[in-house]
């Protein structure tokens, strides 16, 4: 009986580490912290060169801290779960900042990759941004159709003891709206493009705090806030795009409409 309740337990184990996941809102909250926590954790991994990856706290949030150590520029990688194949329609978005006291500057770089081992695949979907500041920015990318299930966080440091976190990544399942789609969610948000094509028209008790617009090709177009219920797209051309909507309760939702 104890046998076949371990093979059960491990057929169990081999099924939950290859499970897929459609979606990511992750901000580490219930990972282990310090340095004797390293990945994997929740199923993130990290593949390192000398260097250390692991989740760290600070003023009650949790956050995953890259740090060269005395290995710098040299890259290394947090790896996201493994994902359903992208299918172009889906957004990430994170939020990343130098941890206070970094010895120095850093980059970040995202990216698609087949294995959570090799990073020999690694295809960017971004260039690598600067990190060199302990002011907290927010980074939004449109992932492209792939056969890659897992997003890769590239790192590198410029001088020893550098450390840059992120934390907040979300990554929005595969949207499958079509053209007259409205969006509608549990924060009772709804939008429409206006007769006119100059405006998006919203509908909300509570109006999303931050609004951005990026082109089929993932460059963001448009950003702000809302004018009274309406979103200006007049110097939009015609096409398609997506947009990203954060709520007042901090929360990314992701659509996409067509300017005709």
């Amino acid at each position: 009986m104890k046998l076949r309740l371990l093979i059960g337990t491990l057929m169990l184990t081999a099924v939950a580490a290859h499970a897929q996941v459609a979606s990511i809102n992750e901000n580490f909250e219930t990972f282990n912290t310090g340095s004797g926590n390293p990945l994997p954790q929740n199923g993130w991994t990290s593949v390192l060169s000398g260097q250390r990856m692991y989740p760290d706290a600070a003023n009650g949030n949790k956050y995953l801290q890259a740090y060269t150590f005395f290995t710098p520029n040299a890259p290394f990688y947090a790896i996201t779960p493994q994902i359903a194949a992208p299918t172009g329609s889906q957004t990430l978005s994170f939020k990343v900042a130098q941890t206070t006291g970094s010895g120095g500057t850093g980059s970040v770089q995202i990216g698609l990759v087949s294995s959570n081992t090799d990073m020999s695949t690694f295809t960017p979907i971004g260039s690598a941004v600067t990190v060199s500041s302990t002011t907290v920015q927010t980074l939004s990318y449109t992932v492209p159709a792939s056969s890659s299930q897992y997003i890769a966080f590239r790192f590198i440091g410029n001088v020893a003891h550098a450390a840059i976190l992120i934390d907040d990544v979300v990554l929005t399942a595969s949207s499958s709206l079509a053209v007259s789609d409205q969006v509608k969610t549990k924060e009772e948000i709804s939008y429409a493009v206006s007769a006119d094509q100059t405006a998006l028209q919203f509908v909300a008790k509570k109006a999303p705090k931050d609004i951005r617009i990026y082109s089929a090709a993932g460059q963001k177009v448009a950003a702000g806030s809302l004018a009274g219920s309406s979103f200006d797209i007049s110097t939009l051309q015609t096409g398609t795009y997506y947009i990203i909507m954060e709520t007042a309760d901090n929360q990314a939702i992701k659509s996409k409409f067509i300017k005709k």
